[in-house]
């Protein structure tokens, strides 16, 4: 069998092994990495970008971060058993870090484990504040987009494959060519959207997260009202982002937030703070 046969043929075996279903969303994704092969990388990582960090212990602002993320973590899991995931976050180990660095971030490693930098910390603002990005990288965690990212680049990688023996018999300069324009075909029509994809799933679950545990998630869009603004409203075009438009964005949560309030509300919630 040819390279450029066995190539297809592995991807397309990728595609039908490596699909799993969000429990959030009820949709299938492109997944291919087990939970057992990222944790203990990310784990790995996540410490030792806590050993090179100055992180922030015992003040109010990092008790308030552990805080947020516990009840956070607590609602995915409610969620969770609700509709049938029992024994989902399996193997999750929660962790959830202050890092002093005037970066305005925060992010989240597979297996939950949770970094804000105080930099962010001004445009949070308060408790419902750190709880609506709280919630965003949670989900990023419970969704495994981790891995989904992992699974895709593996298959681009594979792609790439493809192509190369494709061309095989073409000049060396029309091979870069070709190759470069496999790279940014695949990076603008497919890495960058799947990415804001997972950006924009990521703010609807969390905004069921947050209403679970007790927060308006209609204060989200207040939120990214804030970011757009310590930005100066400057921002690349959407389709060359990882990120959705900072109007899109707060457009989406506006509309997702009283949904969310409704999902809340057949855990028990009935007010929001």
């Amino acid at each position: 069998m040819k390279l450029r046969q066995i190539t297809i043929v592995a991807s397309f075996l990728l595609l039908l092994a490596g699909c799993k279903t969000n429990p959030f969303t009820g949709e299938r994704n492109l997944n291919f990495v087990s939970n057992s092969q990222i944790f203990p990388a990310s784990f790995q990582q996540y410490n030792e970008v806590l050993a090179q960090s100055e992180v922030v212990k015992n003040t109010s602002e990092a008790r308030m971060i552990e805080n947020v993320g516990r009840k956070i973590a607590v609602a995915a899991e409610r969620y969770l058993n609700a509709n049938g995931y029992q024994g989902y976050l399996e193997g999750y180990d929660w962790e959830y870090s202050l890092i002093k660095d005037d970066q305005v971030n925060a992010w989240a490693m597979p297996g939950g484990k949770i970094a804000f930098y105080t930099g962010i910390m001004p445009i949070a603002k308060n408790e419902t504040g750190v709880a609506a990005i709280m919630a965003h990288e949670v989900a990023h965690a419970v969704a495994n987009h981790g891995a989904q990212r992992m699974s895709a680049a593996q298959l681009q990688q594979v792609g790439g494959a493809v192509v190369g023996a494709a061309v095989g018999g073409k000049s060396e300069s029309t091979q870069q060519i070709i190759a470069q324009a496999y790279g940014l075909g695949t990076n603008l029509g497919g890495m960058l959207p799947f990415s804001r994809s997972h950006e924009s799933e990521a703010d609807r679950i969390g905004l069921t997260l947050m209403a679970i545990a007790g927060y308006d998630p209609a204060e989200a869009a207040n939120l990214w009202r804030r970011m757009a603004q310590e930005s100066g409203g400057q921002s690349q075009p959407e389709f060359l982002s990882t990120h959705p438009n900072p109007q899109t964005r707060i457009n989406n949560i506006e509309q997702w937030a009283p949904q969310a309030k409704a999902e809340a509300q057949k855990y028990g919630v009935t007010s929001f703070k």
